[in-house]
């Protein structure tokens, strides 16, 4: 498929808000992996596919994740809002045929990381949380911090979430934890 064929079946299966905010995090993660030195067109297409299970029911996901042998965590299972990430890996993979395994991985790991991400994940993350549709309290400090670095963005944004999470008393994914102190930890390191 074309990119524009793969636009066209995100289109289909999103709302119209959906579907700009998918186009923002396209065009975000392209000019971000242009900086950061990942493919500015892996980092367009997750971008534009990202959310592509994202207004599908909790039902169909599950079906998605079952049918493709996806099993979830604990903390994955109490936390639906982290299941479009994942159906939306299998679905690109299996049904669209995306046979790229960075950008299936970074759709998988886009809403709450993991351990040992790679750029293009951490590109892809980042886009997520600062596209030009973002209009949240926080949006432009995190935009500031993205233009030095993708760490400290990612650092900003999982604390964030993690502080809104705790606050409505939801489950928080350990892998979100183990993506924060990885990013803190490269922080420490300084560049290679």
């Amino acid at each position: 498929m074309t990119y524009e064929e793969y636009e066209q079946e995100a289109k289909r299966r999103l709302t119209e808000k959906r579907f700009v905010h998918s186009q923002c995090v396209a065009a975000c993660g392209a000019a971000l992996a242009e900086k950061y030195g990942a493919d500015p067109e892996k980092a367009r297409l997750a971008g534009i596919l990202h959310d592509i299970m994202k207004d599908t029911g909790e039902e169909e996901q599950l079906k998605i994740m079952e049918q493709f042998g996806i099993m979830l965590s604990q903390a994955q299972r109490h936390n639906p809002k982290l299941w479009h990430a994942l159906s939306g890996a299998a679905y690109v993979e299996y049904v669209l045929g995306v046979g790229d395994r960075e950008v299936v991985e970074a759709i998988a790991c886009h809403t709450g990381g993991k351990s040992g991400m790679g750029l293009l994940d951490k590109v892809l993350f980042v886009a997520d949380y600062i596209s030009a549709d973002r209009d949240y309290p926080g949006v432009e400090r995190m935009r500031e911090l993205a233009k030095s670095s993708l760490e400290e963005a990612m650092v900003e944004g999982i604390a964030f979430t993690v502080a809104e999470k705790t606050g409505e008393r939801q489950t928080l994914d350990p892998q979100s934890i183990c993506a924060y102190n990885e990013a803190l930890w490269a922080l420490e390191d300084g560049p290679a």
